[in-house]
């Protein structure tokens, strides 16, 4: 599913953010990645989402070597991905099913489908009630949860999460993590970065934990 071999990461002014990474994501795996702020957990997840791309070594999506792919293919590679943030990074004057509904508008897809997955995905994380709401009324759990079904509204086989329980307190953050064990219930390949050790603990994936841009534990238990 995904692929990463000897990819190293080099920004002028930085240095490596990654340096020699190999590992690989099986189909319908769930793994949480982790280590300290700055150890390049963030720029994996963007060189996957094609957000960035390596200074050397191969990273490989459903088989294809993303270095293959064109700028013309790049947006039908990531709705492939669903990507959720720290920040909701929600259009703050559009509705909750605006934003829901905005990657299969964007995607040309049929009005009817549209409203028929978008209602679909809010049901999936409890919000269906609040699709005539400004995301602005929410409290921050139900926006994140808002960006969550925006990720997962296309179907994609693969979900890319970074640190999305930091500004949650303890509570919302189990249930996320239990709304993302869900998804990975029914197939859904999981990526998730956070620095909550207590949770990835209570749930037994695997993890892998970085250190200075290097690889440094592959674990299926902390």
């Amino acid at each position: 599913m995904i692929r990463f071999e000897q990819v190293t990461k080099r920004y002028p002014q930085r240095g490596d953010a990654l340096k020699g990474l190999s590992f690989a994501l099986e189909p319908g795996e769930m793994v949480f990645l982790t280590g300290h702020s700055g150890a390049g957990k963030s720029t994996l997840l963007r060189l996957i989402g094609l957000l960035e791309r390596p200074t050397r070594g191969r990273v490989t999506v459903n088989g294809r070597d993303l270095a293959s792919l064109s700028r013309r293919h790049i947006p039908a590679h990531r709705r492939e991905i669903g990507m959720i943030f720290q920040e909701h990074r929600l259009l703050p004057e559009h509705s909750v099913f605006d934003n829901v509904a905005l990657p299969l508008v964007a995607a040309g897809m049929h009005r009817r489908e549209i409203g028929r997955r978008a209602r679909a995905a809010l049901d999936q994380v409890g919000l269906l009630r609040f699709e005539r709401a400004l995301p602005l009324t929410l409290s921050s759990g139900e926006q994140q949860r808002v960006g969550i079904a925006r990720a997962v509204v296309g179907r994609p086989p693969v979900i890319l999460a970074d640190e999305p329980t930091g500004n949650l307190d303890p509570a919302l953050s189990r249930e996320i993590f239990h709304l993302f064990e869900r998804f990975h219930q029914v197939g859904v390949s999981l990526l998730i970065a956070t620095h909550d050790m207590e949770l990835i603990a209570s749930m037994g994936h695997r993890t892998l934990r970085l250190h200075e841009g290097r690889l440094v534990a592959d674990s299926g238990n902390w």
